[in-house]
């Protein structure tokens, strides 16, 4: 709630510009912070083609399908290509017609591969089974080979012997070999090589790596994990272990949307049948990292980038250093298998001079979009595929023509982009003087429940003494509630807002009729997670006629995003020497976030925790430098932190000297939260919040709801 105020507050009497920063995991000095995107990309598979890397998405019914990333450092990121502009299959289902939908279906989890220079991306369709997509140039044109087959959730392996394999399956996993012109599978090769019973999931991840072959795939019961299996042969046996489980880098789940048994609906219709019941914040569920692709690097270092749904925004990217341990790729670092870090150092490649510019921190998107360019921006995808009749980019802005629809998730030519967190702010010029009676149109969220802001006309309305015909709403489908009050637009121009607390799930909506002084109207909405279309908030720029009748047009003009929290270069509070005859260093409080309690360096020699009320000087803390992210902790009266023993008995103390000094890599969380994780055991300092111990430096992470001690908190003094 406070996050949203302050949102609020931030935001209400000013306009947005379209050139606000936005994400990066780039913390532009030398190392990357988790997640690699703040929006959503499901599904993720890594390719690497000498010095370049290309990742590959689900994007389930919305249109361009199957995006392409690029990558020259694994950490800054360009959507370069989709497979396809739309389904080119004739069913109306993929158009949104007649009540007809693909709703989480769609394109499922894509195997990007290279093989004899030419590249591949395998999908699932449902309803058409396997797709595939080939091309020469990765940012096409692009080949679609209908290849149908139940065969879904797959890998696929391009193996020394010239066949080819799809790894597919739940629990009991299969191999299929394909025909290499990609016209189908070849029948009767269908072998069973790990049987049900054998802690195997879905989410496969088939590499020859050495000789041996690996299998990475995920399991999401009782809550999601990382497998890891191998055999000298694709047939196996296999045996398989977990290589990373509970990393959830202290983030819990986001509410999701339930139904309840034997209650039918209709993705459009009542709200009030779903549910959205409170989330266990201690629970790990799927908010681990899991199912994703491996890869090695130019220096010989594996990388993973798994995925993890990520509260309300989705299903987000996140990049983990994988440490090879008795043949197996275990996620995290020596000391701390298992766990990944959230910040840590860049790969090691090598920079040509050439390339300098795709090292450079960078967002993978323009989110922004002021219409003036020939073609939209690639950030935006059609909800269903669009009558491309009824839209248009004219004279600087997009023109969509309103078609019928009862409501927002049957409205045709709906466009949409993905919500960015942890914080955004989305903003967009509407003119509705193209409007018919009976349209609707505005600014909307398209997810299970959705919700929307926006314009009605109302001609007979009109038509009354001093009335307009124009009423401004705000729907939330949820409670099936919509606030109605009337708007004077006699020129024709309206802002409409939606402000998003996206790591605290909730959102609300505002209107201006100046761009300047915005108003909120309606709640502020609690926003999930949900698996019926198995996407996360997307904006939508919407139009539709209630009447059941073709209506006008309304047109929109400088779509604008700002990222409160995406400048992350003063989140680490160094101290800073002023350069005065009387230097002075800025001081902080350490508080546990479990306990609330500052830390006090002890007379004896101990780091451990104290009264809220104590001020003296041994609550006070420097943060000093010492590159790429890593720090030395120095109290005020002059001792620095460092560790003694191992495990639980890693005591953190205190010692005058500096050459002990344990270095730190500083875990940004935002908001003054952090961790720190040491640079010689990969563990983290923390202090159990129930033991009364002394503060030690055996944690291996932060739990979901950052309850068990490992997270901190900084104030300046």
């Amino acid at each position: 709630m406070r996050q949203l105020l302050i949102l609020l507050i931030l935001t209400a009497c000013c306009p947005l510009s379209a050139a606000a920063q936005s994400w990066t995991a780039d913390n532009g000095n030398g190392t990357f912070t988790n997640p690699l995107f703040y929006d959503e990309f499901s599904d993720p598979d890594i390719l690497r083609v000498g010095d370049d890397y290309y990742l590959a998405g689900t994007t389930m019914h919305s249109v361009p399908g199957l995006v392409i990333l690029h990558s020259k450092d694994l950490v800054n990121w360009q959507n370069i290509s989709y497979c396809f502009d739309r389904f080119d299959f004739p069913d109306d289902d993929f158009a949104l017609r007649n009540h007809k939908e693909v709703y989480g279906q769609g394109v499922w989890a894509p195997a990007i591969r290279y093989h004899n220079g030419q590249f591949y991306v395998f999908t699932n369709i449902n309803g058409k089974g396997l797709q595939c997509y080939t091309a020469k140039d990765i940012r096409g044109p692009w080949q679609h080979h209908n290849m149908q087959g139940r065969i879904y959730d797959l890998s696929v392996l391009f193996d020394d012997d010239g066949k080819v394999y799809a790894i597919h399956g739940y629990g009991e996993v299969k191999c299929t070999e394909l025909k290499p012109d990609m016209s189908g599978p070849i029948e009767a090769t269908e072998r069973t090589i790990i049987p049900e019973g054998n802690a195997v999931g879905e989410g496969h991840h088939m590499y020859k790596i050495n000789g041996m072959y690996y299998l990475i795939s995920t399991d999401y019961k009782p809550n999601g994990r990382t497998l890891c299996s191998r055999a000298k042969s694709i047939w196996g046996p296999y045996e398989t272990i977990t290589i990373t489980a509970d990393e959830t880098f202290g983030y819990h789940a986001a509410p999701l949307t339930v139904v309840p048994k034997n209650v039918k609906y209709r993705i459009g219709e009542n709200g009030t049948r779903f549910g959205m019941p409170e989330v266990d914040r201690d629970a790990t569920a799927c908010t681990n990292i899991h199912q994703g692709g491996i890869v090695q690097d130019q220096s010989g270092q594996w990388w993973a980038l798994l995925m993890m749904d990520f509260h309300s925004v989705g299903r987000t990217v996140t990049l983990a250093p994988i440490t090879w341990k008795d043949g197996w790729p275990m996620l995290g670092l020596e000391g701390n298998l298992g766990r990944a870090p959230r910040t840590w150092l860049k790969p090691n490649i090598p920079v040509a001079a050439a390339d300098s510019a795709a090292f450079a921190p960078h967002a993978p998107y323009q989110r922004s979009d002021d219409f003036s360019a020939k073609q939209l921006g690639r950030v935006w995808q059609w909800n269903h595929n669009p009558d491309d009749r009824k839209w248009s980019l004219r004279n600087g802005r997009l023109r969509l023509q309103a078609m019928p629809a009862e409501q927002l998730m049957w409205a045709r030519n709906t466009l949409t982009q993905r919500v960015i967190g942890p914080t955004s702010v989305a903003t967009v010029e509407l003119y509705t003087k193209g409007m018919k009676d009976g349209d609707v149109c505005g600014l909307g969220n398209v997810n299970v429940p959705c919700s929307w802001i926006g314009v009605v006309k109302n001609v007979q309305k009109g038509k009354q003494e001093n009335e307009s015909p124009y009423t401004l709403c705000c729907y939330e489908q949820l409670t099936n509630d919509t606030i109605r009050i009337p708007v004077d637009l006699t020129d024709g121009k309206l802002w409409l807002r939606c402000i998003g607390d996206y790591d605290n799930d909730q959102a609300q909506y505002a209107y201006s009729q100046d761009g300047h002084h915005f108003q909120t109207l309606g709640r502020m909405m609690p926003l999930s997670y949900q698996l019926i279309t198995f996407q996360g908030s997307r904006h939508a720029l919407f139009a539709f006629n209630t009447q059941g009748k073709q209506g006008g047009y309304a047109e929109f003009d400088n779509f604008s995003v700002l990222e409160p929290k995406a400048d992350r270069s003063q989140n680490i509070p160094y101290g800073k020497t002023l350069a005065a005859p009387s230097a002075a260093d800025r001081w902080f409080r350490i508080i546990n976030l479990a306990t609330g309690l500052p830390a006090k360096a002890l007379a004896h020699g101990l780091l451990h925790d104290t009264k809220a009320t104590d001020k003296s000087l041994q609550t006070r803390f420097r943060i000093v430098d010492r590159g790429q992210g890593q720090v030395v902790l120095q109290c005020a009266d002059g001792r620095y932190v460092y560790c003694a023993g191992y495990g639980l008995a890693g005591d953190v103390r205190l010692t005058t000297d500096a050459s002990k000094a344990e270095v730190f890599l500083w875990q940004d969380y935002l908001d003054h939260e952090f961790m720190l994780m040491s640079m010689r055991t990969h563990r983290y300092i923390g202090k159990s919040p129930t033991t009364g111990s002394p503060y030690s430096m055996d944690f291996t992470g932060a739990d979901p709801a950052r309850r068990n001690g490992a997270v901190l908190r900084w104030e300046e003094q």
